[in-house]
């Protein structure tokens, strides 16, 4: 179906990035073949950094005539293979398309490229005195990937994901046109939102080159809080009972004694409590200091009435940072931990966070095997993590298998789904398939069809 890259058309890149930005053989870093977590790999035939959209439009339109697959890669930073070129071909990579380009405060938008780190932009942005809400723990992820798989994170609760926060995009098609779609405006009803499939298809569709995206004031105010608990079920129930008090927190964020021991020995610093089996961590932010530290000690009386057994008030720059900074720290510190290991980044309505924890401890016990866990307790999405340690390869391909099985078998019985943030890519298809059945899969599959008749952009993922 596809075919390999030859000199003549490797000669042909060159011509379109430039020598320097034209990568084949053993000038490609092992890296390229895999993603954070490693366990899909594939190396390309070429790795390609375009520096412009036109020089995209002219990649893709060479890919679409030659039927060459084409893989478009940010930081790598994803944990399901989305970005790892499975069918080899060419690897798109946008580290050179790093640049902030506009920002607008009239309409409160800001014009990047896709290779901008989200870390960059939210430093850019609250030195303008606003911010861009979407927080995935992730910082050194790129805009374009955040984009392309919806990304949530920890202020998901408050103010939403990614795709509340993009307002247009350019973009190059398979067959190399460059469309814009969407602009500045705040309301668009224009059609079928091209812009909305775009985002959260992982790059199956067209390649995002140039991202208009919504800022919003920078909160005077953010204190946090952290609420040990004497058993998990306790702090989960605190969850629905904080939204009934009618305070919207920005974030509230599950974690387990021992995910905070992990991030202990991984950072080489203190927690300020390990005491507890399970804590919440909770941020406020507003206008004013009075409205935040009302609403702060609103859920502090509450939790403490609900069997808390302690709270801990964040209010200096320096414990919030080290407290957040443990928390954005767990992937890395359960990584650590282990020889290898797998994610189920399944979501759960709310009320059902403590069942599905609670099963995947006794899943843990069933496999004799480790599956530490933490989440975003304020919407449902969980990061459950299967720990390969000391097994065989034989073993570790068995129990991971079964454990994947019963986790999203289970998940779809609480009504839940398969991925909350991370996305589908290469490594989580089948489940998406069994869960979704025949006709969305297929919907799907047309939609595919439509942007990119001859399947060369991202083969392999999502419904493929």
């Amino acid at each position: 179906m596809y075919n390999k890259v030859t000199e003549a058309e490797r000669d042909a890149l060159i011509k379109i990035a430039g020598a320097e930005n034209v990568l084949t053989g053993g000038a490609i870093n092992p890296d390229y073949a895999h993603d954070e977590l490693g366990g899909v790999e594939n190396m390309p035939e070429v790795l390609v950094r375009p520096g412009s959209t036109e020089e995209i439009a002219a990649v893709m339109k060479l890919a679409y005539e030659r039927a060459i697959p084409v893989t478009v890669r940010g930081s790598g930073t994803g944990l399901v293979g989305g970005a790892v070129p499975v069918k080899g071909g060419i690897l798109l990579e946008t580290k050179r398309l790093n640049k902030i380009l506009e920002l607008d405060r009239e309409t409160l938008t800001v014009t990047v490229q896709p290779g901008v780190l989200l870390m960059e932009l939210a430093a850019f942005a609250e030195e303008n005195d606003l911010m861009y809400p979407p927080d995935p723990g992730e910082k050194s992820a790129t805009i374009g990937g955040n984009i392309s798989t919806n990304a949530g994170g920890m202020r998901a609760v408050k103010y939403g994901v990614t795709r509340d926060y993009v307002r247009g995009l350019t973009v190059v098609t398979p067959t190399g046109e460059i469309l814009r779609l969407g602009g500045k405006v705040a309301k668009n009803s224009s059609g079928y939102s091209l812009k909305d499939l775009v985002i959260g298809s992982e790059g199956t569709l067209c390649v995002i080159c140039e991202a208009i995206l919504k800022l919003i004031p920078l909160p005077k105010v953010s204190l946090s809080l952290l609420v040990p608990f004497p058993d998990r079920k306790s702090a989960i129930e605190a969850v629905p009972k904080i939204f009934g008090s009618g305070v919207t927190p920005t974030a509230i964020e599950y974690m387990s004694r021992d995910t905070i021991l992990f991030s202990e020995d991984y950072l080489g610093k203190k927690f300020p409590d390990t005491k507890s089996d399970a804590y919440i961590l909770l941020t406020f932010d507003g206008s004013t200091q009075a409205q935040v530290e009302s609403d702060m000690r609103l859920v502090a009386d509450l939790c403490l009435d609900i069997g808390a057994t302690d709270v801990f008030m964040l209010d200096t720059d320096e414990r919030k940072k080290s407290v957040w900074s443990a928390r954005g720290a767990f992937l890395e510190a359960i990584k650590a931990s282990t020889t290898q290991m797998d994610e189920c980044d399944v979501v759960v309505p709310v009320n059902r966070v403590d069942d599905f924890i609670k099963f995947t401890h006794v899943l843990a016990e069933e496999q004799n095997i480790r599956i530490p866990s933490f989440g975003h307790a304020g919407d449902g999405n969980l990061h459950v993590y299967i720990c390969r340690d000391g097994l065989d390869e034989a073993t570790w391909k068995k129990k991971l298998g079964a454990c994947f099985d019963r986790m999203y078998e289970t998940a779809e019985e609480m009504g839940g789904l398969v991925s909350g943030e991370h996305g589908i890519g290469y490594a989580k298809r089948d489940y998406m398939k069994k869960q979704y059945g025949s006709v969305p899969v297929e919907l799907m599959q047309g939609i595919k069809k439509v942007f990119d008749p001859k399947e060369i952009l991202n083969p392999g993922k999502i419904c493929y």
